[in-house]
């Protein structure tokens, strides 16, 4: 028989270990993963027709042609989103979402914009994260899609007047604000001119002006931005660095100096609350998120552009800042997500909200996230929301009730999520 001493010392160890053998099993218990509504950017393109014109123009020189057409998903992009959907089927499975293999009915419904980059976008998604399983995504026929593309759509367009008005109230002094970013456009310059030649956008005010059709731009900013984010979707797309800015650029760093050019157009273009308030699609996704929401789905994935994900932070009230990255920016193949979580012991419900991206390098390098390389997630949070173990939880009805104060349901028009 063991000693009485030794037997005294066994239970004191066991009683220490106990706790720390059962804490895992504990806490991954205690809140269970019930819905997850995500809103996704297309993956990685070359400019689109218009930026092309307009970027050439302004600098008088042709830029890389890539080898697929402008405006469309690329090769490499649709591996990079494969990666992403790769990983996010992973961690639903483990979390219990998802079954393991083909969704059965009622784990995801895909709903894409019409255009190509972001229904072939929605297709890479579902080939990584369903692989061979034919996940069939939904769109609209037509360019006219009230969810995403809502500049059709009489009900969602802002008054010319009042638009220009809240523009030029939001942009205030443009010349400050061109004097504070000079140091990003003189890198810009030096990237993108012809030495000794004239470039004249990068001498220019900057002027808030307004088309026939009621849209607001800044003149001299929106072509730089269109530059910058031709830049960065280069680099993300792997392009030799000789066909990058003329081999100006050749480390992320240099990217993440111009992305403030970027973030300034976001904040005096789709972040215009005014605008954001007619054409936001955040109603559909707060809806989306709730017990018996059509479609009855674990999973609501829609797959749009970086102005639907703008649009829908900026009625949140929700900015990010992650590491390489301008504040607020959008890279290809991010995505704004609702998670909707309840606490098995209480039966409380709570919601958890976050943006994530992968790193400029591992966009280029398709490295597919890991715990090496994590998706970079910022969280959004309030008074009463919650560290555990499974992110930042928050109080279910206060937190939909603070998301959707901001929404104008007057203008958007009615939205037929489930689509044949």
């Amino acid at each position: 028989m063991m000693p009485v001493r030794h037997q005294v010392l066994l239970r004191l160890l066991l009683a220490c270990a106990l706790p720390l053998l059962a804490a895992p099993g504990h806490a991954a218990a205690q809140f269970a993963l019930e819905k997850v509504v995500e809103l996704s950017r297309h993956g990685i393109r070359p400019p689109t027709e218009g930026n092309r014109e307009a970027i050439e123009a302004a600098t008088q020189r042709p830029w890389t042609q890539w080898t697929t057409r402008d405006g469309e998903l690329t090769g490499h992009g649709y591996a990079a989103v494969v990666n992403k959907g790769r990983d996010e089927g992973a961690r639903y499975r483990q979390l219990g979402l998802l079954t393991a293999g083909c969704p059965a009915n009622g784990e995801i419904y895909v709903r894409a914009s019409p255009l190509q980059r972001t229904r072939a976008t929605a297709q890479a998604l579902v080939d990584g994260a369903f692989p061979g399983c034919g996940v069939v995504i939904h769109h609209v026929s037509g360019d006219a899609d009230p969810l995403f593309q809502t500049d059709k759509f009489a009900a969602t367009q802002p008054d010319p007047a009042r638009q220009l008005a809240e523009v030029k109230k939001k942009a205030g002094d443009l010349a400050q604000r061109r004097q504070a970013l000079a140091p990003a456009i003189q890198l810009l310059k030096n990237a993108v001119c012809v030495a000794d030649k004239p470039c004249p956008v990068f001498d220019l005010p900057w002027q808030v002006e307004q088309s026939k059709s009621g849209k607001t731009s800044i003149s001299g900013l929106s072509v730089m931005a269109n530059m910058v984010e031709t830049l960065r979707l280069g680099w993300s797309e792997n392009l030799p660095l000789s066909q990058l800015a003329w081999g100006h650029i050749t480390r992320a760093s240099q990217i993440t100096a111009l992305l403030p050019l970027l973030t300034e157009n976001y904040d005096l273009s789709n972040d215009v609350f005014y605008t954001a308030q007619k054409r936001g699609s955040l109603n559909a996704m707060l809806e989306g998120v709730q017990e018996g929401a059509a479609p009855n789905v674990r999973w609501l994935l829609l797959v749009a552009h970086d102005t639907n994900i703008a649009m829908v932070r900026t009625l949140m009230d929700f900015s990010w800042q992650l590491p390489g990255y301008s504040r607020g920016n959008i890279p290809p193949g991010s995505s704004l997500v609702l998670e909707r979580w309840r606490d098995t012991h209480s039966g409380k419900r709570y919601l958890r909200v976050y943006f994530q991206a992968q790193s400029l390098d591992d966009l280029r390098r398709l490295q597919t996230p890991d715990n090496q390389h994590p998706m970079l997630r910022q969280e959004w949070r309030q008074a009463g929301c919650q560290t555990t173990n499974v992110g930042t939880l928050c109080p279910y009805q206060a937190a939909l009730t603070a998301l959707g104060k901001h929404i104008d349901r007057q203008s958007a028009p009615a939205v037929e999520m489930v689509l044949p």
